[in-house]
């Protein structure tokens, strides 16, 4: 049997728009938290890697247009170079979108790894953007946010699978 250790597939309820864009807030204002120091370098980056899990479960509802005005309103927030944020974030989602087939079909922890590529993607582009604007090279440490954002994909992603499980019948027994 080719397929005997295929994860099996949970029957999700639909999603509301109205909980995606709270996710995405949250995530948002997770990200604009006044941090310093190691806590600030090992801080995942939560708004795109709730973008990438919305690009990858509700692809037909956020994808790169949405990736691209939350990375505005990131580089609005963090009060850096204007489209530093919408490119990386455009480019982590057409990553997501265009592996989302692969990636649905993965467990939560065959995920994360694939998600962490993607994540330290749109660090080097977020890099590469500061070098070419002139700023001096941060270190290596800047990367270590995308490991623990690998570290807590599955994490998020059950977190906001919660509100899609459906509720369990007390009278099924």
């Amino acid at each position: 049997m080719a397929f005997a250790d295929h994860p099996r597939q949970e029957i999700l309820r639909p999603v509301k728009g109205s909980f995606i864009f709270l996710s995405l807030m949250a995530a948002l204002l997770l990200n604009l938290l006044p941090l310093k120091d190691a806590l600030l370098t090992l801080w995942p980056d939560f708004t795109a890697l709730t973008i990438l899990y919305w690009c990858i479960n509700q692809p037909q509802r956020v994808g790169m247009s949405t990736a691209f005005g939350m990375g505005l309103l990131m580089d609005i927030g963090n009060a850096g170079t204007l489209g530093q944020h919408a490119l990386a974030y455009s480019i982590m989602a057409f990553a997501a979108l265009l592996f989302q087939r692969r990636l649905y079909n993965f467990g939560l922890l065959k995920q994360a790894p694939q998600m962490g590529l993607i994540l330290l993607m749109g660090q080097s582009v977020m890099l590469l953007t500061w070098l070419l604007d002139g700023a001096d090279f941060p270190g290596w440490n800047f990367f270590l946010a995308s490991a623990t954002g690998t570290a807590l994909w599955p994490l998020l992603s059950s977190l906001l699978r919660i509100p899609q499980r459906p509720k369990s019948d007390s009278n099924m027994l």
